[in-house]
């Protein structure tokens, strides 16, 4: 077992993430094919492809795209997309973030601010009308799920039951398969939590005072000790079975304490960590004034203890032993 001295501030909420982290065997991740669509383009068309929503941080993406011939691919602004599918004119002006050009085939990535941005895709090939907006592909795949803007009259689905027909003068097929980032190995894990297994606040005596009742169910299992007193403590865990004995025969603390290192001495405002293994059995917390001070009347000491706990998949703690 080992001791950490920790700032009396240090909330149990962020004591709890360090330790379930710290338990648990690391995920394993990455790229794992998501949805795809196939895509028909005339000359000069766009496609409007996934529209991502990364988290305050940003994240990225991951695409592979297949054209006939050659495209241009890019990012922009959601909603300026959006605008742009109702004013055309206005698409020179967008931004085009991570900008790819006379692709054919590529894996598309890209590292995404936190905005919301859409992918778009589109023919390089001249319209026979370049001062008209050439408008929108159309997809292939009538049960895709994958929200698009499609202006009226302007894109239509190739096949399923009550769609148009619609006639390309130059064809190019493009084929975007979409990647999730996900957890490929070590996905079902032990959860953690810490459970409050000690709070009390009592009356000052110089008699000792034992809290029973802990046993790792880990190894690398994590309690944290909070103390408050207006006189220098002993604070510590011991075994519960040389702890249950002290009552008995209170001399015996010093040597109990020899060999143990879980335990503060001298202490008034405190909160450490102790770190305890399944081999070490069960445990109790042990509290009581040091012998050398006198206790005050009618005060009041506070002693607070929590445990990492399993709440969860806690079979596999089984396999791992």
């Amino acid at each position: 077992m080992k001791t950490t001295k920790i700032p009396v501030i240090l909330a149990f909420l962020a004591l709890g993430a360090s330790a379930q982290a710290s338990f648990a065997q690391q995920k394993v991740f990455n790229w794992l094919p998501a949805n795809d669509e196939s895509v028909r383009l005339d000359p000069a068309n766009y496609h409007t492809g996934r529209t991502y929503h990364p988290g305050p941080n940003g994240g990225n993406i991951h695409v592979d795209i297949k054209a006939e011939k050659p495209i241009t691919i890019f990012l922009t602004g959601a909603e300026d997309w959006n605008q742009a599918l109702q004013y055309p004119a206005s698409i020179i002006n967008l931004q085009r973030l991570c900008l790819r050009e006379h692709v054919m085939e590529t894996t598309y990535i890209c590292d995404l601010p936190p905005a919301a941005l859409t992918l778009v895709i589109r023919d390089e090939r001249n319209s026979p009308d370049s001062a008209v907006f050439a408008g929108l592909g159309a997809v292939l795949n009538p049960d895709n799920k994958v929200d698009r803007a499609v202006g009226a009259e302007i894109a239509t689905v190739l096949t399923g039951p009550g769609s148009a027909t619609r006639r390309f003068v130059a064809p190019n097929d493009v084929h975007i398969q979409y990647y999730r980032w996900d957890c490929v190995e070590n996905c079902i894990q032990p959860e953690y939590q810490w459970i409050r297994q000690v709070k009390e606040k009592y009356e000052l005596t110089s008699f000792l005072k034992v809290y029973g009742g802990f046993a790792p169910d880990h190894d690398g299992d994590q309690i944290s000790i909070k103390i408050k007193s207006p006189v220098p403590m002993i604070v510590a865990m011991l075994p519960s079975q040389i702890a249950d004995g002290l009552h008995g025969k209170p001399n015996t603390l010093e040597s109990a304490l020899e060999k143990n290192s879980c335990q503060q001495r001298g202490v008034q405002s405190l909160q450490f960590q102790c770190t305890f293994n399944v081999a070490d059995g069960p445990q109790s917390l042990i509290v009581v004034p040091e012998p050398s001070v006198s206790v005050p009347n009618h005060k009041k000491a506070e002693i607070e203890m929590h445990a990492v706990k399993c709440i969860a998949n806690c079979s596999l703690l089984e396999s791992k032993k």
